[in-house]
């Protein structure tokens, strides 16, 4: 196709200008609680908002089969939209911690017409090489997700307020550029009515199922891994007096290098194959939470940091990946909803990784606790291999 070339930069440009959203509380969150006044709790809920508002914004986008039903891009459009709003509102003076709270959910809400909905927008226009496709639109989400590290930083020089506008003005950016410059994909099959069913019966698929359990898994590390990059780097820091980290900038380094994961892996995934590529890659995270307590005790500041770098790379490597066999798994028509629906089931699964490590952290300072992130990984991998056993079995 003539337009093919420049279809996947804006639709990964989109993508960055308007995950930024997901993430922007989470680089002024301290000033916030400051100028309102908020207690230190504020800061945990606040950064929770954005996810609840995720994962219920995917399931009713996912129950109501919205990115199937309509245009993909204009619901991407509108999502984008209505999102910069919501993350605007913070800014407003009168606000208090509900308000806050409100505005930071709502955002989360409509980030689910812009994730899933990117990456069904990506699938209907590459059939083949989806993976390489999908990889773009996940690095693209990483550095969305590394940016509020580095906006850390800026905000010594900059006013915080002007960093909600300029992730809002992106948002808005991103979803015109979509609407404008890229229509409904060659490969897109419209649904043609509300399937309210669709949510349990994609699962149905055992090939659908497998896959979908193994991108399960991966979500269990993926954002513990990325939520305690700094209180990783703080606490080496402090048992090794000797190192002076910089560690909003090196959280931001550990946690964007992944977007080089995805690209690799996206090219790799063309010689090697899709599903082999996504199971190497979450082999080798599993392993980076296994042997990480023992890393931590090294004295090398130089292989810590390149450990963790190499973490960052192999942790989101299968990602997009994951997301190729989901959407290769699924009925055509019903792509943009089953990949709706595992975001949905993916993301509560972080909330409770997340809350399952911030507990242990509370009981014991021990290391070993990481050890606890490789159980997603090691359930990810058996799902991805029993789909391989089960269906040799069924040809003998």
């Amino acid at each position: 196709m003539k337009h093919s070339k420049l279809i996947l930069p804006v639709i990964v440009f989109s993508q960055f200008c308007c995950t930024s959203l997901w993430f922007a509380g989470n680089g002024v969150i301290n000033y916030l609680v400051i100028n309102f006044d908020l207690g230190v709790s504020a800061l945990g809920h606040l950064t929770s908002a954005v996810q609840f508002g995720f994962i219920i914004g995917t399931l009713i986008f996912a129950i109501f089969t919205i990115a199937d039903r309509f245009s993909p891009s204009k619901v991407f459009f509108v999502s984008a939209l209505v999102g910069s709003l919501f993350n605007l509102g913070v800014i407003w003076e009168a606000n208090h911690l509900l308000s806050l709270l409100s505005l930071r959910f709502f955002t989360g809400f409509f980030l689910a017409g812009i994730y899933p909905v990117g990456m069904k927008i990506a699938a209907d226009y590459y059939e083949k090489g989806l993976g390489k496709s999908l990889g773009f639109l996940v690095g693209a989400l990483v550095l969305g997700t590394a940016l509020p590290h580095l906006l850390n930083e800026m905000t010594l020089v900059y006013s915080w307020k002007s960093v909600l506008i300029t992730t809002s003005s992106l948002g808005v950016l991103g979803g015109l550029l979509m609407l404008i410059l890229v229509p409904d994909g060659p490969f897109r099959k419209q649904s043609k009515q509300t399937d309210l069913s669709a949510f349990f019966s994609v699962f149905r698929n055992l090939k659908f199922r497998s896959v979908a359990f193994g991108y399960f898994g991966h979500m269990w590390e993926l954002y513990a891994f990325w939520a305690f990059v700094p209180i990783i780097l703080k606490k080496y820091s402090i048992e090794h007096p000797q190192v002076l980290f910089n560690i909003p900038l090196l959280s931001f380094l550990i946690i964007g290098v992944g977007a080089m994961g995805c690209l690799f892996g996206g090219y790799i995934s063309q010689v090697l194959g899709t599903k082999r590529t996504a199971f190497m890659a979450l082999l080798l995270s599993c392993g980076c939470c296994l042997i990480f307590p023992w890393v931590f005790t090294s004295e090398f500041e130089s292989l810590f940091l390149g450990f963790l770098m190499f973490w960052g790379i192999v942790v989101i490597a299968d990602s997009p990946l994951l997301s190729t066999l989901v959407a290769q798994n699924a009925p055509a028509e019903m792509k943009g909803t089953a990949l709706t629906i595992v975001n949905c089931i993916g993301y509560s699964i972080t909330i409770i990784s997340i809350q399952i490590m911030t507990m242990m952290i509370k009981f014991t300072d021990s290391n070993s606790i990481y050890v606890i992130l490789a159980l997603g990984p090691i359930l990810g991998l058996i799902a991805l291999r029993r789909k391989t056993v089960l269906v040799l079995s069924n040809n003998i």
